[in-house]
């Protein structure tokens, strides 16, 4: 035993905090994999992956990883698109270009990306999810597209409350997301118990009491569930599912290293080194791949569990993900047990908390360019799709940044005598070049103008020709030639 402590002196805290990252996690595989359309055990797969595989490679020392809601939507588009076994193949390859990234060390380049754009992402992303997810409350089909989903929502309303069912299957819903929501000012030794287990073991206990209408979680068997992608997969696919990989990367990669960073503040232990836990989030979506399983991110709420539960090294990780594969081979028939409508209210729950309605404010309040692109993001992901959404928010994100470094300052003096003085000083491009060239061509063209461009740190090939060429063309004949004032500034 004494032996044991030496070499592992933070086992107490680390199997203290594993049981609790446990009890979080099970409720959202099961939950993750059934709004995504895929058998509820391959959610717990991934997490089991997340825990065994992910959680032994360095990168970040306690982030956990596991299906996460923020990737519901994608996935669920994918099945729906090209199918079960071709989400192996997307997994796949989603893994093998993270480690293709983490080895090139492109992983802190991630944090590059504009928190708004992140942020906009998962705003469209959980506005889906809600939508989507009030239909499985109900046990109504949800129509296919984000738009249709939230237009459609007024309809379905109207089909609930003329069905017995739905109206108690929206209870069970609605009863878990109160649950959840007091379930934290719970005194005492039941506040430790996760809100969501606890809101699903009472939905399962009402129903199965009280023997309410509800449809349940349907079991296959972790072995059945599991389906590797097979030669005859890769061979039927098409070129439209590179874009879809690409945005599984994308989104994968980015929130789980925009998590790492969060986790980093609520810790003092080991910083994140990004390019690794970029290699180990890579190498969690390849096994997953090859199994047929859902990919995987660092999940927020799992990690902050984690930490806050007293994790001190990667062994908790790790334990949750044995905790998770001794659930799944001993127990999966409890997941019959289990009311859909609940799994739903724990999704909508997680898709509230993915719409940042703080940042937002505060975003309007101080730079509202940002704030804009947040919801531009967000409303494309809902109108359009997930990947032209986010590339969308990228777009306005690097225009709005090339606008602001291209500050211009024109400024005429004009004595009325003699020639007219012009400094032109800042960063000129193209962006700027409209506003220049209107004031430069309202000049006078009869008398001798001066034009001071040594103030410019930065001209770019367009605006430096568009100068060239007006200072060639503007004085009339008999007039001095516009009179230039160079200094080396870079025009690439």
């Amino acid at each position: 035993m004494s032996t044991a402590v030496s070499r592992f002196p933070h086992l107490r805290q680390d199997l203290a905090a594993s049981l609790v990252v446990f009890l979080v996690a099970l409720p959202l595989c099961v939950g993750v994999a059934v709004a995504s359309g895929v058998p509820a055990e391959l959610g717990l797969v991934t997490g089991i992956v997340g825990g065994l595989v992910t959680g032994l490679l360095p990168g970040s020392s306690l982030q956990v990883s596991g299906p996460a809601a923020g990737l519901t939507v994608l996935v669920f588009e994918a099945v729906d698109t090209y199918g079960l076994p071709a989400l192996g193949v997307i997994v796949l390859a989603t893994g093998l270009l993270q480690l293709a990234m983490g080895a090139l060390r492109l992983g802190r380049w991630f944090r590059a990306i504009s928190l708004s754009v992140v942020e906009g992402m998962l705003a469209g992303i959980g506005l889906v999810l809600i939508a989507g997810q009030l239909y499985a409350a109900a046990g109504l089909p949800a129509p296919a597209s984000g738009v249709d989903k939230i237009l459609g929502l007024p309809g379905a309303a109207a089909d609930a409350l003329g069905s017995t069912e739905a109206l108690a299957s929206l209870a069970v819903g609605a009863g878990t997301v109160a649950v959840m929501v007091l379930w934290r000012r719970m005194p005492g030794p039941a506040g430790a118990v996760p809100g969501a287990l606890a809101a699903v073991l009472l939905a399962t206990a009402v129903t199965l009491a009280f023997g309410v209408p509800v449809a349940t979680v349907e079991v296959q068997g972790l072995l059945d569930a599991v389906q590797p992608p097979g030669a005859d997969v890769f061979g039927g696919l098409e070129t439209g599912i590179l874009g879809t990989i690409v945005a599984f990367t994308l989104i994968a990669s980015a929130e789980s290293l925009f998590s790492a960073a969060a986790v980093d503040r609520l810790h003092d232990g080991p910083r994140t080194q990004y390019n690794k836990e970029l290699m180990a989030q890579g190498a969690g979506n390849t096994v997953c791949g090859v199994l047929g399983a859902l990919p995987m991110t660092a999940v927020i709420v799992r990690s902050s569990a984690n930490v806050r539960a007293g994790a001190r090294t990667r062994a908790s990780r790790v334990l949750h993900g044995v905790w998770l594969l001794l659930f799944a081979a001993l127990l999966p028939s409890a997941l019959a047990l289990i009311p859909l409508p609940a799994l739903a209210g724990i999704l909508v729950h997680a898709g509230w908390k993915l719409i940042p309605f703080r940042a937002v404010a505060a975003l309007w309040r101080s730079h509202r360019g940002e704030a804009l692109i947040l919801v531009v993001t967000a409303v494309s992901i809902v109108v359009v799709n997930m990947f032209e959404g986010v590339l969308i928010g990228l777009a306005l994100s690097v225009a709005k940044t090339a606008w602001e470094a291209s500050q211009a300052k024109l400024e005429v003096i004009d004595k009325g005598a003699g020639p007219v003085q012009v400094y032109l000083s800042g960063n000129a491009t193209f962006l700027r070049l409209p506003k220049i060239l209107d004031t430069l061509e309202s000049l006078p063209t009869n008398r001798p103008v001066e034009l001071d461009l040594t103030g410019l740190h930065h001209m770019d090939h367009a605006c430096h020709t568009a100068l060239r060429n007006w200072s060639d063309r503007h004085s009339t004949p008999g007039t001095a030639p516009v009179k230039l004032r160079e200094a080396p500034v870079s025009t690439q």
